[in-house]
């Protein structure tokens, strides 16, 4: 399941706000207007997309709404509950055997995990269970790579097209010396789409890009623990002994807010206990 990410909209957002301040702050509301200038946005907005339909094919730039998109979710899922998730499906296996997981089927939304549960009702070996999931992350990951790339080159090509802006503005610039008049506007293009090239790369692009591998990494290392868990199941592994072994992904913080839940949860049954006696 996805949700919304409101730290990419506010990092980006706040970013923009802080230039805009310093920029009000020096030069008041008519320093505003000194920023803007249409010839230094056609160059990089036009060659920044000029570049991209170069760099990549249809396909490839039709996917960069849905890359877009997805730096702007998170998963909702919770390495405790996946874990939870895994206890019962072996305490339920060991019960009552292994075809009994597919009643548990209805309850799973990740196609991931559904997957490896029909895997092991239909009795594959867990070296192969193991080979065909973890076949699947590397699909994932090229994938997400491939998309990814959108946004780096994206990120490479802007200051790039800031530079040759620059470039242009000066060739303007020395063409027209004996004209002071001309000299301000063509300095202006010459600087602002450094700003706006330099802007764009490392305030949306490049950030944009670092949290998308870093979701990729995370979604790996999830997977790799449902892996753990759906060889743990099929194998028939003590519940106990699955817990723990899933238990050592978690992260010292998080274990520790479950003993405290444990202990609270614990605590209020003996509470109850004892009104009830």
């Amino acid at each position: 399941m996805r949700k919304r990410d409101i730290l990419t909209p506010i990092g980006i957002t706040l970013g923009f706000i802080m230039i805009m301040l310093a920029i009000l702050s020096n030069g008041g509301t008519e320093g505003v207007t000194s920023f803007l200038d249409i010839a230094s946005i056609f160059i990089v907005i036009g060659g920044l997309v000029a570049s991209m339909l170069i760099s990549f094919n249809t396909g490839q730039i039709r996917m960069a709404n849905r890359v877009i998109r997805e730096a702007f979710n998170q998963s909702e899922q919770r390495l405790p509950d996946l874990i939870r998730l895994f206890i019962r499906l072996s305490e339920r296996a060991r019960r009552e055997g292994l075809l009994a997981l597919e009643n548990e089927l209805e309850d799973v939304k990740d196609p991931f995990i559904e997957k490896g549960i029909l895997l092991a009702v239909d009795g594959i070996e867990p070296d192969v269970i193991n080979d065909i999931m973890n076949a699947e992350i590397t699909a994932m990951e090229e994938r997400h790579y491939k998309g990814r790339s959108l946004i780096e080159k994206a990120g490479e090509y802007a200051p790039a097209w800031g530079m040759i802006g620059t470039l242009v503005g000066l060739v303007l610039m020395l063409n027209s010396l004996e004209d002071p008049a001309t000299l301000g506007p063509n300095m202006a293009v010459a600087l602002l789409t450094t700003l706006y090239g330099t802007v764009l790369a490392n305030l949306v692009f490049t950030p944009m890009a670092s949290k998308l591998a870093a979701k990729t990494e995370e979604e790996i290392f999830i997977k790799q623990i449902i892996i753990e868990g759906i060889i743990g199941v099929q194998s028939g592994q003590n519940p106990r002994i699955l817990e723990e072994k899933l238990g050592a992904f978690l992260s010292n913080e998080t274990k520790m807010k479950q003993q405290q839940e444990a202990e609270k949860e614990e605590e209020g049954f003996v509470e109850e206990t004892v009104h009830e006696a």
